[in-house]
Parts: C-alpha cells; sequence; structure tokens
C-alpha cells in the first residue's frame, strides 16, 4: 500500500510539473543568499547568482539530480544536498527543504552519489554504499522499509564501484563485475524475475561478472557488460528497452548486436546511450522530444543526429543532456522549466546548446532542473526551483545556468 501511494505522489508530481509547465514563468532575478551559508556580492552574469561560501572552498567533483533536490560532492570528499527533503533525502537528519546546500554528516571520504526520486545512494572510499531517503519498497537496501533522513550502509561489502538510484529501486555493480539490484519489482525492474515484489536488500541479476556500468529509469534498468554489449530489462511499454517492444523482459535482454557501447542512463520512460564510435542513441517515450528524433515512441534505439563527437549524456525524467569532445553541453525534451538550459521554456526535439561555454565536464545532473560542473570545479544549475534545488538561496526558475561560487 506504501509503494502504491508513492506511486501515485510521483504520478501527480508529473502532472502537476506537466500542467505548471504554461503557468510557470521562468524568472532571472537577482538571488537571495543562500540559506546557512555566509555569502558576499553576488557575481554578475547570467541573472542574479547567489554566492555560496562552502562551495567556494573546494571544487565540485561531482553532481546529481533529483526529482526536486540536489546533491553534491566536493573535491575535499565532503557531500551536500540540498532542496525538497521529503522522506529525508537530505541526509542531514531532518524532514526540512533546504534552499542551500547542508552537508551530509561529517564524512570527508565520499567518492560518488546518485540521486533518485525520493532517496540517494553514495559510494566512499572505503568501497562501503550508504542510502537514505524515502524506503516504501526497500530501495535503501538495509532490509527495512523504514525512511532514513542519515545514510545508512547497505550490507557489509567493501567492494562497491558504481550504484544507480531510479525512483523506487537501486542498482549497483561491485569490483567484482557482479550487478545488483534492489526495492521495488513490481515490473521486473530487478531484473531476477518477477519474484521478490519487492527485495528489501541486494539481489544478484543472474550471476554473471562482466557488468562495467548500470542505471535505472522509473520502472527499467539498463546496464553494459565490459565486451561493451548492452542490457535492459522491465518495463518496456513506452518502449524503453530497446529490444523492440512494448511490453516487459523479467530479465536482461541484449539491445541489439552492437559490442560497442560505452554507456548508457536512463530517464522516467526513455533511455540514451553512447557507442565508442561516438554516435549517440535513444529509444523509448518520445512526448517532449527526449529520444531527439522521430516520431512517437520508439521501441529500438535511433541515432540523435549525425554527430560523431559524443562522449556521455544524462538522461532524466523528460530530458536528456549530453557532452561533446570540444567541453559543449547540448540539452533536448521536455523544457517546461527551462532545464534545457537554452533561455527558453520551448520543449526540444532535437540538441539545443546550453550557452557558448566549452568547459563542461561529465558530471551533470538532469531533472526538472539541471546542473553540471565545469572544469575548474564550478557548479552551474538552471531549471525547476520550486523547492530551492538550484542552491541559490530562492525558489525562481532559471533557464540559463547560474553559478554558486565566492
Amino acid at each position: 500500500m506504501e509503494q502504491r501511494q508513492n506511486s501515485r505522489l510521483w504520478a501527480r508530481w508529473r502532472r502537476a510539473a506537466r500542467s505548471a509547465v504554461t503557468a510557470a514563468a521562468v524568472s532571472l532575478g537577482v538571488a537571495a543568499l543562500a540559506v546557512g551559508f555566509s555569502a558576499g556580492a553576488a557575481v554578475a552574469g547570467v541573472g542574479g547568482v547567489a554566492t555560496n561560501a562552502a562551495f567556494a572552498a573546494a571544487p565540485v567533483a561531482q553532481v546529481t539530480a533529483g526529482d526536486l533536490h540536489t546533491c553534491a560532492i566536493r573535491t575535499d570528499g565532503t557531500l551536500w544536498c540540498w532542496g525538497d527533503n521529503y522522506g529525508g533525502k537530505l541526509g542531514d537528519g531532518t524532514t526540512t527543504n533546504r534552499t542551500g546546500p547542508v552537508q551530509v554528516g561529517t564524512a570527508t571520504t565520499w567518492s560518488r552519489v546518485d540521486a533518485g526520486t525520493s532517496h540517494n545512494c553514495a559510494i566512499r572510499t572505503d568501497g562501503t554504499l550508504w542510502c537514505w531517503g524515502g524506503n516504501y519498497s526497500g530501495q535503501l537496501g538495509d532490509g527495512t522499509t523504514t525512511s532514513r533522513s542519515t545514510p545508512v550502509q547497505v550490507g557489509t561489502a567493501t567492494n562497491w564501484a558504481s550504484v544507480s538510484a531510479g525512483a523506487n529501486h537501486t542498482c549497483g555493480v561491485q569490483t567484482t563485475g557482479t550487478l545488483w539490484c534492489w526495492g521495488l519489482n513490481r515490473n521486473a525492474q530487478l531484473g531476477v524475475g518477477t519474484s521478490p515484489s519487492k527485495a528489501t536488500s541486494p539481489v544478484q541479476v543472474g550471476t554473471g561478472t562482466t557488468w562495467a556500468s548500470v542505471t535505472t529509469g522509473y520502472a527499467h534498468s539498463c546496464a553494459v557488460q565490459t565486451g561493451g554489449t548492452l542490457w535492459c530489462w522491465g518495463d518496456s511499454t513506452d518502449g524503453q528497452l530497446g529490444v523492440g517492444i512494448l511490453g516487459y523482459r523479467a530479465t536482461p535482454a541484449q539491445v541489439g548486436t552492437a559490442s560497442t557501447w560505452t554507456g548508457v542512463t536512463a530517464g522516467h520512460a526513455h533511455t540514451c546511450a553512447v557507442q565508442s564510435g561516438g554516435t549517440l542513441w535513444c529509444w523509448g517515450e518520445n512526448g517532449y522530444g527526449q529520444v531527439g528524433g522521430g516520431t512517437g515512441v520508439q521501441t529500438s534505439p535511433i541515432q540523435v543526429g549525425t554527430a560523431t563527437t559524443w562522449t556521455g549524456v544524462v538522461a532524466s525524467v523528460d530530458s536528456s543532456c549530453a557532452l561533446r569532445t570540444d567541453g559543449g553541453l547540448w540539452c533536448w525534451g521536455n523544457n517546461g522549466f527551462g532545464q534545457l538550459g537554452d533561455g527558453t521554456t520551448t520543449h526540444r526535439s532535437a540538441p539545443v546548446r546550453v550557452g557558448t561555454a566549452t568547459t563542461w565536464t561529465q558530471n551533470l545532473g538532469v531533472s526538472y532542473h539541471s546542473c553540471g560542473v565545469r572544469t575548474d570545479g564550478g557548479l552551474w544549475c538552471w531549471g525547476n526551483n520550486m523547492s530551492g534545488q538550484l542552491g541559490d538561496g530562492t525558489t525562481t526558475h532559471r533557464s540559463t545556468p547560474a553559478q554558486l561560487v565566492l
């Protein structure tokens, strides 16, 4: 029953977000000071910019965007989150929304983090895995369905290499090349068949030891093996598995026959991936143009344009952003809150460039808002800010990137 309630909350949020598109006026006004931190004079740039002494103290190493919140790891190994705090997903021991970054504990050993809809998971330098936030379906992996407002360790393993937090489930890869998933399994998104309906602790997906990376969407998952093959499983009612069907796959199914895939990312009901030749491919739900081409649902991968200079892609909800070899950033799909960063709220069915900067890195987060890290470690965010997820101390939406700097 708790999971049905969480699914309704997700559906309600998506309906509200879509209806708000026509009413949302994207503002480029002056931002207030970030809550909880001292700040100096605003820096000139695109709109007003809130300064943030905490983030200026150390460059940002990685950023991730949830639906209404954001988390980032600084180069000093500290972890910070801000925005909506439903279920305690900011990890600060409260359920209070924050319009500026708050530190998650005092540890200085965080190495990577991923944000889901209502929970987050992160890995420390010692290989341990920690999760926090909503836990209605066991997506925290701690053996319970109790929500946590501070990180709890997932088992005792010290060999986690990567983790991906979805809407109601989580998957991770260990250094042994084994793949594990946990949380809701109503749509077979755990890759272990249709039973159990939920898993509160990690369960291994098959017996393979050649998994390289994994990504989780709303009710589907995809992973790349070390040999470059791509596999997806779970819900494909919008074609998001890329295997030519509108249905489900209870265990991993190979996407085509190519063995040149280098990375994959899952949105709500679409998927994008890059091949070693620098080509970009997407498939699945396409109502906002988030597949980057074609008309309607795409059940098999279609190439996004003809460029062969794509190096990485990040998808979430109904939008996608990708990086090219020249350091330029391009986005497409739903733009109702300016999350594509092109200064408009016009949906795009083909990639549009985000400004003229050529210093964007692979550290990107995309949702109804977007954030990215540049080569100097500077953090920039834009899009929906209804819960303070841009971290600038306001709830003002932005349709172009604004930097959090001193």
